[in-house]
């Protein structure tokens, strides 16, 4: 499929990471999933493997990570997500959101604490930033830390927490204050009195992949536990921006998977004496997958030359997650389409695919609000608060 040559912008160590990676999701994850979608649970017995990888923290340096480019880490969600978007996510979450915000935010023994043996997978974290009333809005969170002699007390919830309750530690963000401004970055450990994860059932999509809520109440942490540098909304958003750029190369493995899925059944399934590839609207539909996965890596790849030089801009980040989760979308729906009844069968990986894809266009941002901030770099008006 690679109609423009894009195989040739990637390195020998850019390619030797992604065949690591892609061999392993084939062979280790793959005979999987099916199973753990339909009862709704995820693998973790597969997290040292992938840790022996380096799959976590692979855009960090030291504590025990790889401190890869940006074209590696990108190419290592690719090929998590080509798997399953549950897969990518919890990498993403380990990595891009709680290891980012301990290295970025921590002080030297936080890092030391935790960074290698989250690397390691011998520990796991979540972020709690989003709460029932405010997802699109986090600056108007309910959960609070009250300053007590030598600590903080916690009370709120947060929802939708991937890892959460398997986490043995989470990132908690919660005002100090009144305003956004106030808001700042806790580490709360598994086990801390008035901690609680609850997990969240009957979804029909990310099913491989566990989701949760979690409850402060009255949970004390002591003032060793506040990332200090933390300062404000921008941090916990700081680190969405790596985990969205994470998404932005995971959804074209998902867009791929689909994409190989459809042209293969195309080629072998026969309707009116000939393959329905050789039908001229099962073509049309995948000249046009085919061209938006070329276009969607051709951004990818220059969104991490940007990031690699320091560049890299939030609307950036913006218009690269609304546009590739969008046409990743559109990508499973086409190859949905073209398989048929048969496609909605999970013998099948398309509509697992499909259904994942409707959670990532709506988390991490959804695409009205990525579409909003794109537009107020264009016009230098915000449409919203």
């Amino acid at each position: 499929m690679d109609l423009y040559a894009n195989e040739q912008l990637l390195g020998p160590e850019e390619r030797s990471v992604r065949d690591a990676v892609r061999q392993f999701v084939k062979a280790e994850f793959m005979p999987l999933v099916r199973r753990h979608h339909r009862e709704g649970t995820f693998p973790i017995e597969i997290a040292p493997r992938l840790a022996a990888l380096g799959v976590f923290g692979a855009h960090l340096k030291g504590y025990g990570c790889a401190g890869l480019g940006a074209v590696s880490c990108g190419l290592i969600m690719q090929e998590l997500e080509r798997g399953d978007s549950g897969l990518r996510s919890f990498a993403s979450v380990q990595s891009s959101l709680c290891m980012t915000a301990i290295h970025q935010f921590g002080t030297e023994a936080h890092k030391q604490e935790w960074l290698p043996r989250l690397a390691k997978a011998e520990r796991f974290a979540c972020f709690g930033l989003t709460e029932p009333d405010f997802g699109s809005n986090p600056s108007g969170m309910r959960t609070t830390a009250r300053e007590v002699n030598g600590g903080y007390v916690l009370n709120g919830t947060k929802m939708w927490i991937t890892n959460g309750s398997i986490a043995d530690v989470a990132v908690v963000w919660a005002k100090t204050g009144p305003g956004a401004d106030s808001i700042r970055g806790f580490l709360v450990r598994k086990g801390t009195p008035g901690f609680s994860a609850r997990d969240i059932h009957g979804k029909f999509s990310m099913r491989a992949s566990i989701t949760s809520d979690l409850v402060l109440e009255d949970v004390r942490v002591d003032e060793g536990d506040l990332l200090p540098a933390s300062n404000g909304l921008k941090s916990a958003l700081a680190c969405l921006n790596q985990a969205r750029y994470g998404i932005i190369w995971g959804v074209i493995g998902a867009a791929r998977a689909c994409f190989e899925e459809a042209l293969d059944y195309a080629k072998t399934r026969v309707q009116f004496s000939r393959p329905i590839a050789g039908h001229q609207l099962v073509q049309e539909k995948l000249v046009r997958m085919a061209t938006e996965i070329t276009k969607a890596e051709l951004l990818a790849l220059r969104l991490a030359s940007l990031k690699d030089g320091g560049q890299v801009r939030p609307a950036q980040i913006s218009l690269a997650k609304m546009n590739n989760v969008e046409i990743a979308l559109d990508v499973a729906r086409m190859a949905r389409d073209i398989m048929g009844a048969n496609g909605i069968l999970d013998d099948y990986q398309t509509i697992r695919h499909l259904l994942n894809l409707e959670t990532v266009k709506t988390y991490e941002g959804t695409h009205n609000i990525h579409l909003l901030v794109v537009g107020q770099a264009l016009t230098g008006i915000g449409a919203f608060d």
